[in-house]
């Protein structure tokens, strides 16, 4: 890692397997995994080029939602959370997100069975950690998690999902700490800070490091409103993911550097 590098993105390669991911709440489209394949490439460079270290988790080729490597693991600190998925044909994920940890130095914790936890509803903003309780995320997953991260001073606001795969599928937050989302899919008043979004893939983003952020492509006017607030965005197309219900969010685990 450089010395001005804020850290260290985690990826996985596209299986060959993709286009038979799971959908949940729209309908199946076809995916082109070869376009999909340069999307990712494109997607990473892009966190390359703002300073991360960009690092392959071991790819599983049979797990056509691999590529979503942010279900797997959830960084708190210096500790790494292995999950559990609610969707049990994913769960081979998580052997290469363990070894990634491992390979980072991190303190390993695990959600054990039965409970479930996906990557994709955790939200951290500050010292509160936000977590989806949907499909994939149950009450047992959210207790264990409260118990790993509260010694080191973090508490966890649970948030009742409508009709949604992933909290972060509906609410993220901005470099501010302000959270941006859809009201109709999660209760904007457990937020302390809220700004509305028209565009759904316009609540999705990734804080880079300073006033950066990453977004899709697909809401382009929520990129011109960010700019407009003084924000430096990165847009990258993420189109044949986006048929799969994923976003800017899952595709990445952010390790800062420390």
């Amino acid at each position: 890692m450089t010395p001005n590098s804020p850290g260290t993105a985690l990826v996985r390669p596209v299986p060959d397997t993709l286009a038979e991911g799971i959908v949940t709440h729209i309908e199946r489209q076809p995916v082109d995994v070869d376009a999909a394949r340069l999307q990712h490439e494109a997607y990473a460079a892009a966190l390359f080029a703002a300073g991360w270290r960009v690092e392959q988790v071991t790819p599983v080729p049979d797990c056509p939602d691999s590529v979503f490597v942010e279900d797997a693991l959830v960084v708190v600190g210096d500790v790494a959370v292995v999950t559990r998925p609610g969707a049990a044909v994913r769960r081979d994920e998580l052997a290469g997100a363990r070894e990634a940890a491992v390979r980072a130095g991190l303190t390993l914790r695990a959600i054990e069975e039965p409970g479930t936890l996906d990557g994709g509803d955790v939200l951290q903003v500050g010292d509160t950690v936000y977590v989806g309780r949907g499909g994939r995320t149950d009450g047992d997953g959210i207790r264990q998690l409260r118990v790993i991260v509260a010694p080191l001073g973090r508490r966890v606001v649970p948030v009742p999902l409508g009709a949604v795969l992933h909290l972060k599928s509906a609410v993220t937050a901005l470099p501010d700490g302000t959270c941006v989302g859809l009201r109709d899919l999660v209760d904007a008043r457990l937020f302390p800070s809220w700004r509305d979004v028209e565009e759904e893939s316009g609540c999705h983003v990734v804080p880079l490091g300073g006033s950066r952020l990453l977004m899709a492509a697909s809401a382009p006017r929520t990129a011109e409103h960010y700019a407009d607030l003084g924000f430096d965005v990165v847009a990258v197309d993420i189109g044949e993911f986006e048929k799969l219900e994923g976003c800017v969010t899952c595709l990445s685990v952010l390790l800062p550097g420390r």
